[in-house]
């Protein structure tokens, strides 16, 4: 052995001692939560992509390279980008991979880093062969997906009941205002479920994992978009809702909103993508897709170009008509200008990147939206079309949507959870009354753990929920918190909601997420979400007196994470 090889091998042998001691240091400071959450399955697994081959790159089968490839966008993508330019990770591209070799690459997988890689072979979730190839994989040169253009998206579009075959009036005498829909996330379908009775009216076909529920300006029609793309329009009028209409606006996606301005109600919809990074227009009663634009260019601060720039939350203003449209990795929030799709004008906002999901505070002024891998939150002025503020956080804030109240001394505010840490962040919204406040951390509230997704209260209500489904201890996972806001110093109480859902011992996660309120403000929603093969089920709880009220468990319930309340979706009500 030369002296070369052999001082080679010391140092990679000390590199694997630092990573492993360093591991212990990184799972206190990146928890198993945030890694689980970031590692998410991106539906581009399946997809055919163009490959091309590196001279350069180590040896690999046609068959571990489709295996390896498989693996990747089920556990790195998310981090490291669809085209491995990096994202809330560091670039993956030969460039950097190459020089460094299969074997540090090895020592780097299997053990992860401080700065948020997983352990993958230390963990047990890789052996050491599956490293080795992902080691080789990533050397070579990324397979490219196809782009998604018109005629792609037309292509997939169905109109399955046209606009003069549907219903003149309702049709049904369901309290539409009350209906809440449900994702069944491993099944791909919604479940709409009356929120008077607690009676399943339909189970909805829709896209892979719907991301989000949302409404039309008028009450009547109910969007969903799932994770690989498709949109569902729902017809609420129909004597059983059903879809009328549906399409693919790309192979990744996770937003979709109707125009909500003045004059422009139920004209238009909208979706994001996360691949290909772009959004497209659609009309507003058929899905016709009419306008796409891409959401390529640089990152804020640093103007680097960026390749991939996912599209996050989307928002519809209701002071202009325009949507307000979060692109992750650039940081920039793009108020686009519907009135004239013909000569579409956009103004960009720059902010901090990974922005991800948000919601309006109380007045509808101000859209608060989390940029989660800079612990920041940043205030969007739909009025004036500004940046109003930028306020650092916790650790990888998640909203959902937020939650809005009045504080006793900071008035307005609006709050979240953190996916990183156990602290609720309250921020101050009302520049005009309680200027000294506005868009700051005016308090910390402490949860019970990180791994919170969900943050929810009511203008009927005193109370603020948060749930933690993520959060790797299953008697926090399972259960939620409640603050009284009247009293947000006496911390919060805790409410067994799995244990109440009376469930099978099948071994279920049985992790509980999403409150969600029903119209009147006095019940809570919740989502007990175990495996596909286990029992879930939905808790409803009195929100005065904290009780159990309800049970809804049914074969078909599988899988159930997000809910939303019809009127309060329609209506921006958190």
């Amino acid at each position: 052995m030369t002296a070369k090889r052999t001082a080679r091998l010391i140092a990679l042998a000390a590199a694997a001692l630092v990573s492993a001691g360093a591991m212990a240091q990184h799972e206190k400071d990146v928890s198993k939560t945030e890694l689980n959450y970031q590692a998410g399955t991106s539906p581009l697994a399946d997809v055919p992509m163009y490959q091309s081959t590196n001279p350069k790159a180590p040896k690999m089968s046609q068959a571990e390279f489709d295996r390896a490839r498989q693996i990747y966008f089920e556990r790195c993508a998310g981090c490291h980008g669809v085209l491995r330019k990096g994202a809330t990770g560091k670039p993956l591209t030969p460039d950097v991979t190459l020089p460094k070799g299969t074997d540090y690459l090895k020592v780097f997988i299997a053990y992860g880093s401080p700065a948020g890689m997983p352990n993958w072979q230390t963990s047990g979730e890789m052996d050491e062969a599956t490293v080795d190839m992902m080691a080789r994989y990533i050397q070579q040169d990324p397979p490219t997906p196809p782009e998604w253009g018109l005629a792609d998206a037309k292509n997939t579009w169905k109109v399955i009941v046209p606009p003069e075959a549907r219903p003149k009036k309702k049709m049904n005498s369901y309290n539409l205002d009350n209906i809440f829909s449900t994702t069944l996330r491993d099944t791909g379908e919604v479940a709409l479920i009356d929120g008077d009775t607690k009676e399943i009216i339909n189970i909805v076909k829709t896209g892979y994992a719907v991301h989000i529920s949302r409404m039309s300006a008028s009450g009547r029609y109910l969007f969903v978009i799932g994770r690989d793309a498709k949109i569902n329009m729902i017809d609420l009028w129909m004597e059983k809702p059903d879809n009328v209409a549906e399409i693919r606006v790309g192979l990744e996606a996770r937003s979709v909103d109707t125009s909500k301005f003045k004059g422009y109600e139920d004209k238009l919809a909208i979706a994001g993508a996360y691949w290909p990074p772009q959004y497209t227009i659609m009309d507003g009663a058929t899905l016709e897709p009419l306008k796409i634009v891409s959401t390529r260019g640089n990152v804020v601060g640093t103007q680097e170009y960026h390749p991939e720039p996912r599209v996050a939350s989307i928002v519809a203003s209701h002071y202009k008509p325009e949507f307000l449209v979060n692109v992750k990795e650039t940081g920039k929030t793009m108020l686009v200008d519907y009135s004239n799709l013909n000569a579409l004008k956009t103004t960009e906002i720059g902010s901090a990147p990974f922005l991800h999901d948000g919601g309006w505070d109380s007045s509808k002024r101000y859209f608060m939206v989390a940029a989660n891998n800079s612990n920041k939150i940043a205030a969007i002025d739909a009025k004036d079309g500004k940046l109003a503020g930028l306020t650092d956080v916790g650790k990888i804030p998640h909203p959902g949507r937020g939650a809005n109240f009045t504080h006793p001394t900071y008035g307005p505010v609006w709050a979240t959870g953190h996916l990183g840490d156990e602290t609720i962040s309250l921020i101050g919204t009302d520049p005009k009354k309680h200027g000294q406040y506005a868009f700051k951390e005016v308090a910390k509230l402490k949860g019970p753990g990180g791994g919170a997704l969900f943050i929810k209260t009511h203008p009927k209500s005193s109370n603020l929920w948060s749930d933690a489904p993520l959060n790797p201890d299953p008697k926090v996972s399972q259960s939620v918190v409640v603050f009284d806001i009247k009293n947000l110093d006496k911390g919060y109480q805790t409410l067994p909601i799995a244990e109440w859902a009376g469930l099978a011992d099948d071994g279920g996660a049985k992790r509980v997420t999403q409150p969600e309120y029903n119209k009147a403000g006095d019940e809570v929603w919740f989502a007990v979400w175990s495996a596909k093969d286990k029992q879930s089920a939905l808790v409803v709880v009195d929100d005065k007196t904290l009780k159990l009220k309800k049970v809804i468990k049914d074969p078909r319930l599988i899988t159930p994470t997000g809910h939303f309340n019809v009127y309060n979706t329609q209506h921006d009500v958190y």
